[in-house]
């Protein structure tokens, strides 16, 4: 029977459906008849427990009738009062005799033992069991059971009077298997005795269980006797047998427990030939499933069949012959089904497969065809031994263009772009691909790195023309990766990971376009760093170091920013340039901003509490400002530390605000609004537009420190700076220069009107305690100090 067929998984889903049901009832049955096997064993037992208290009360009883009797025989007592010790002797054994007692004892009033007729010859000695002997004595009369070696008796005492007590009688009756026999019969259970000598040996002292069986029933029952010694009276099953330990009071107080016992094999016997009748029952259950399966599988799959032999007739293009079937049921409507796909499925396969490996709105080669290019192009170099080159490119800014042109335009300039890349390209077997959004992909197979550097160039070169759409004329820039095989891989997915890489080195350097390098690759010690740095808040890894900024007219310290440093547990001080990039591409960067945010704001409280008036300068990234939550928290944050928003300078970089404009000035005026100052960090190195700027309710420019650090030596660096600090106070604006590291410069900052002066010439970032060291060293310095650098 082949499975992967229908009408073998129908029989075969009947089948196993029947064969489990029958397991399972044959189960339940299984469990139902074990379960009331075992209680009505349990409740034998129970009965039989009561059973051996019922028969030991009635042999005690016995015995103090048998033992009253002689206690008042006046012979008797004349031979207790005379002590007359062969009497007394003659006297027991007769009487014991009579009621078949096995052991018989004669007791002075002093506790002394007088005669004993296990021992006759035995020297007088004191009675073993005082306890029995103080009950005794309490009450005229007592029994209990007693340990004597490895036997064990039921014995009562009785006082002999004349009228006071002058001694005390004894009888007892051995437990022995002869007592276990009788209770067996009595109950139909298994009965032994075991008890447990000084050594906590436990020995069986009587049974009716066969001498052969004997060792195993004491070594079943051992961790039973060991593990409880309350011997709580509840039936366990014990190598088959459900057992019943019912605890024995010994005198000596050694425990002593009697066994009852009944066979679970015995007790099932009875429901063997109802388990052999369901079944047979069973089976034959099981036999009709099969074959009512087997004709309803016959009945539903011949159709399908023959359906299934014009399925494959359309999917080899034969579309001719007409389905037979003419059923009126389903299998009919199947057969209707396939006779109208037939017709639609010639045309439809056309469309199909353009979708499938086409761009609709460029028509454009899609990633999937891509791909086969390449795999293509891979397989043909690796023969011929030639290169290869892949080069992917995105555009810049291109969602500033959706969202201010509206998507419809930004599809327009998609269309233009892929018209305008086609063009660059030198050779008709050159693929240009949309391979998502606003990214692009050419496959050059006849081409390796010089002349992917010569299409890159082409490429920028027709992108730097301006592109009309609808009327609105768009600027558009690219940034390029480039990888060739076999050198920097040889496998698909190698190589578009690392083109992908390329292209983003490219987009951050703004460089146009980037070859791939090994260093691009993120290695696993910064992988494993970048999962560090998830714990780095909660473990208090991460501080704030601070760096002052110098008023330069004033001579005064009224600014300061706050510079986040990691202080890693194992690998000492890792460079904000190490984890924060990775932070930013996580998106993790926010945790770490609010952290930075709620210690910075902290301790802007703490100082004005001291009568130090900082203002507080902190960083915040192009993640930050996409954060929908950012105002909020800032706000929360002033109100639980009790600052007020005129002490916080907020520092967002130009990129920051170019990634996404609209959302960026959105941003920025609520916070303006909140009543908190705005500073552009880094100015001079993105691609902001002045009126675009003019726009932002911004207080402050911060001139980037790669114009700062050499305009005491490079002219055009002094021109740039100088042109900065003119802008900014035309436009209303403080001007910061960062990159302070010499007296020179920090002179000439101040000839050019520059308004605030950062740098290592100043002070270098400290930690808190630190910088408020510097600061008041500061403060009592001449003014000239200002300029004095802090190492």
């Amino acid at each position: 029977m082949r499975l992967h067929r229908l009408r073998s998984r129908i029989v075969a889903f009947y089948t196993v459906l029947s064969l489990l049901i029958s397991i399972a009832g044959l189960g339940v049955m299984n469990f139902f008849i074990n379960r009331n096997a075992q209680a009505q064993i349990a409740e034998e037992l129970l009965i039989g427990d009561r059973v051996l208290r019922r028969t030991l009360s009635d042999k005690s009883h016995q015995l103090e009738q048998a033992a009253g009797v002689l206690a008042a025989d006046f012979a008797f007592r004349e031979a207790v009062a005379t002590r007359d010790r062969d009497t007394l002797l003659s006297a027991l054994e007769n009487h014991g005799r009579r009621i078949h007692a096995n052991l018989m004892m004669m007791i002075d009033p002093d506790g002394n033992l007088t005669a004993n007729t296990l021992d006759e010859d035995a020297t007088p000695g004191r009675f073993g069991y005082p306890a029995l002997l103080e009950r005794a004595r309490a009450t005229g009369r007592a029994s209990g059971i007693v340990s004597t070696g490895d036997r064990l008796y039921q014995l009562v005492l009785v006082a002999v009077r004349a009228p006071a007590v002058i001694g005390w009688v004894a009888m007892g009756f051995a437990v022995n298997d002869s007592g276990a026999r009788d209770l067996g019969a009595l109950t139909s259970l298994q009965v032994s005795v075991l008890a447990r000598a000084a050594n906590n040996d436990w020995h069986l002292i009587a049974t009716t269980i066969d001498k052969a069986a004997q060792p195993r029933l004491k070594t079943s029952l051992m961790p039973l006797l060991t593990a409880a010694n309350d011997y709580s009276g509840r039936p366990t099953v014990i190598a088959k047998d459900l057992t019943l330990l019912a605890p024995l009071m010994i005198e000596n107080g050694e425990p002593a427990v009697a066994v009852l016992q009944r066979s679970l094999h015995e007790a099932l016997q009875p429901f063997d030939q109802l388990r052999n009748l369901l079944a047979a029952l069973a089976a034959l259950g099981l036999a009709a499933t099969v074959l009512g399966s087997v004709a309803i599988a016959r009945g539903i799959t011949g159709p399908l069949s023959t359906l299934s032999d014009v399925a494959r007739r359309i999917a080899k293009g034969d579309y001719s012959e007409p389905i037979a079937v003419t059923k009126q049921d389903e299998v009919g409507e199947l057969a209707a089904a396939l006779h109208h796909m037939r017709t639609d499925i010639a045309t439809r396969e056309a469309t199909i497969m353009d979708l499938a490996y086409r761009d609709p709105l460029t028509r454009l080669p899609n990633r999937a065809l891509f791909n086969e290019r390449l795999q293509q192009a891979i397989t043909s170099a690796k023969r011929s031994g030639t290169a290869i080159s892949v080069l992917t490119l995105d555009l810049d800014n291109f969602n500033y263009v959706n969202n201010t042109l509206g998507h419809a335009n930004g599809d327009l300039l998609l269309q233009q772009v892929a018209l305008r890349i086609q063009s660059a390209l030198l050779r008709q077997t050159d693929t240009l691909a949309r391979l998502g959004g606003d990214e692009f992909a050419i496959l050059l197979p006849a081409a390796d790195l010089v002349g992917a550097r010569e299409i890159a160039n082409r490429v920028l070169k027709v992108l730097e023309a301006a592109l009309s759409i609808e009327g609105h004329t768009v600027d558009v820039a690219a940034s390029i990766g480039i990888v060739s095989c076999p050198q920097h891989g040889q496998e698909v997915l190698t190589l578009m990971s690392r083109v992908d890489l390329s292209m983003a080195v490219a987009k951050r350097n703004k460089s146009g376009f980037a070859e791939y390098d090994v260093s691009y690759d993120q290695s696993p010690e910064r992988l494993s760093l970048l999962s560090e740095l998830r714990q780095a808040t909660e473990n208090d890894e991460l501080v704030l170091y601070y760096q002052p900024k110098l008023d330069i007219a004033a001579g005064q310290i009224t600014y300061v920013e706050a510079l986040l440093r990691w202080q890693h547990p194992r690998r000492g001080f890792v460079a904000p340039d190490e984890f924060i990039p990775f932070a930013e591409q996580t998106g993790y960067i926010r945790v770490i901003t609010q952290w930075v945010l709620d210690t910075a704001l902290k301790q802007t409280a703490a100082w004005r509490l001291r009568g130090l008036e900082l203002n507080m300068c902190v960083n915040i990234s192009a993640r930050d400002l996409l954060n929908p939550d950012l105002t909020q928290h800032i706000a929360r944050l002033l109100k639980r530390y009790g600052v007020n928003p005129d002490w916080i300078w907020l520092e967002i970089t130009e990129s920051a605000i170019m990634d996404d404009p609209i959302r960026a000035q959105q941003v920025i005026e609520e916070l303006h609004n909140m009543g908190l100052h705005l500073s552009i960090d880094d100015f001079g190195t993105g691609y902001s537009s002045l009126a675009y700027l003019k726009r932002l309710p911004v207080d402050e420019l911060k001139i980037d420190k790669s114009f700062v650090l050499n305009m005491n030596k490079d002219h055009d660096d002094a021109v740039i700076v100088r042109s900065t600090i003119d802008l900014g106070h035309n436009m209303d604006l403080k001007v910061v220069a960062e990159g302070v590291d010499c007296e020179e410069t920090l002179q000439l900052l101040g000839e050019l009107g520059c308004d605030i002066a950062q740098g290592y010439h100043i002070c270098r970032p400290l930690a808190v305690d630190k910088f408020e060291q510097w600061l008041a060293d500061f403060a009592r310095a001449p003014r000239r100090a200002a300029s004095r650098r802090m190492n």
